[in-house]
């Protein structure tokens, strides 16, 4: 696979992880490993510029995803899309939550490749499966 990586955040990034965790995230939904995906880190500010432009929300968040192209049947090569995280927004969530800053963006590096997969959480019963499939895999990748 193919994943293309931009780190504009100013923050240090596990990028070597984030190349690998990409790429199980992909056989584990069991896609073509050639598919490409595009990972980019930005500061808070401009993060809510895109969350502004895109969501037509305000302020920073989190996680942006923006899907490209879906496969139409097992073994398509594609380009999937792009996921956006802004690393100071997940130091600030991972304190909350009590564990790692890596492990914040390893679920939310997860959370956006499966939403470009056309997962969602806009309903308690969605938000359960997708949050339970993004801890397995970040958990099963953890272990390997």
């Amino acid at each position: 696979m193919t994943v293309e990586l931009v780190n504009r955040s100013g923050a240090l990034v596990p990028e070597t992880q984030m190349h690998t965790l990409l790429n199980f995230g992909i056989d584990y939904m069991e896609l073509n490993s050639e598919c490409e995906i595009s990972l980019t880190f930005v500061d808070p500010q401009e993060m809510e510029e895109l969350h502004i432009k895109w969501m037509d929300e305000p302020g920073t968040t989190d996680v942006l995803s923006f899907p490209m192209d879906l496969p139409e049947k097992r073994g398509d090569i594609v380009t999937l899309g792009d996921i956006v995280i802004a690393p100071a927004v997940a130091a600030k969530q991972a304190l909350d939550a009590g564990h790692s800053t890596e492990h914040e963006i390893y679920i939310l590096a997860t959370h956006g490749l499966l939403h470009i997969l056309g997962y969602d959480h806009a309903d308690p019963d969605e938000e359960k499966v997708m949050f339970a499939l993004q801890e397995k895999i970040v958990k099963e990748w953890s272990q390997k």
